[in-house]
């Protein structure tokens, strides 16, 4: 299986690495880009797709349910829309759902499973 992985931040992108490397969560690649750069044409080929991916509880998951077949995963920020936040909402710069929405509207995955 070859999955893609999208973390921007630094320490939880090598951590990814280090998992895939240890063979605790599906081989693939870490794209360390904000996902609001990550176009269409960039996740063909891929049978998982991870992003916010964090340090892989998603792809494990999926693993230790046996799951088998293309999927997409990720667990949207939710600072924007926390109680212990700014309270910005939409106009916070980490609301990231309409750059993953778009994605999802794009490629049209035939499974889903966000947070």
């Amino acid at each position: 299986m070859n999955a893609y992985y999208n973390e921007h931040d630094p320490f939880a992108a090598a951590w990814l690495r280090e998992l895939i490397r240890d063979g605790l969560i599906p081989a693939g690649d870490v794209d360390e880009r904000d996902i609001q750069l990550v176009q269409p044409a960039d996740l063909a080929g891929y049978e998982q797709c991870h992003f916010f991916a964090g340090i892989g509880g998603w792809a494990y998951a999926l693993q230790l349910a046996g799951w088998s077949g293309p999927v997409w995963t990720g667990s949207c920020p939710c600072q924007p829309f926390s109680a212990a936040g700014k309270g910005a909402g939409f106009e916070d710069s980490r609301h990231l759902w309409p750059s993953w929405f778009r994605l999802i509207r794009e490629c049209r995955p035939p499974v889903v499973f966000g947070e």
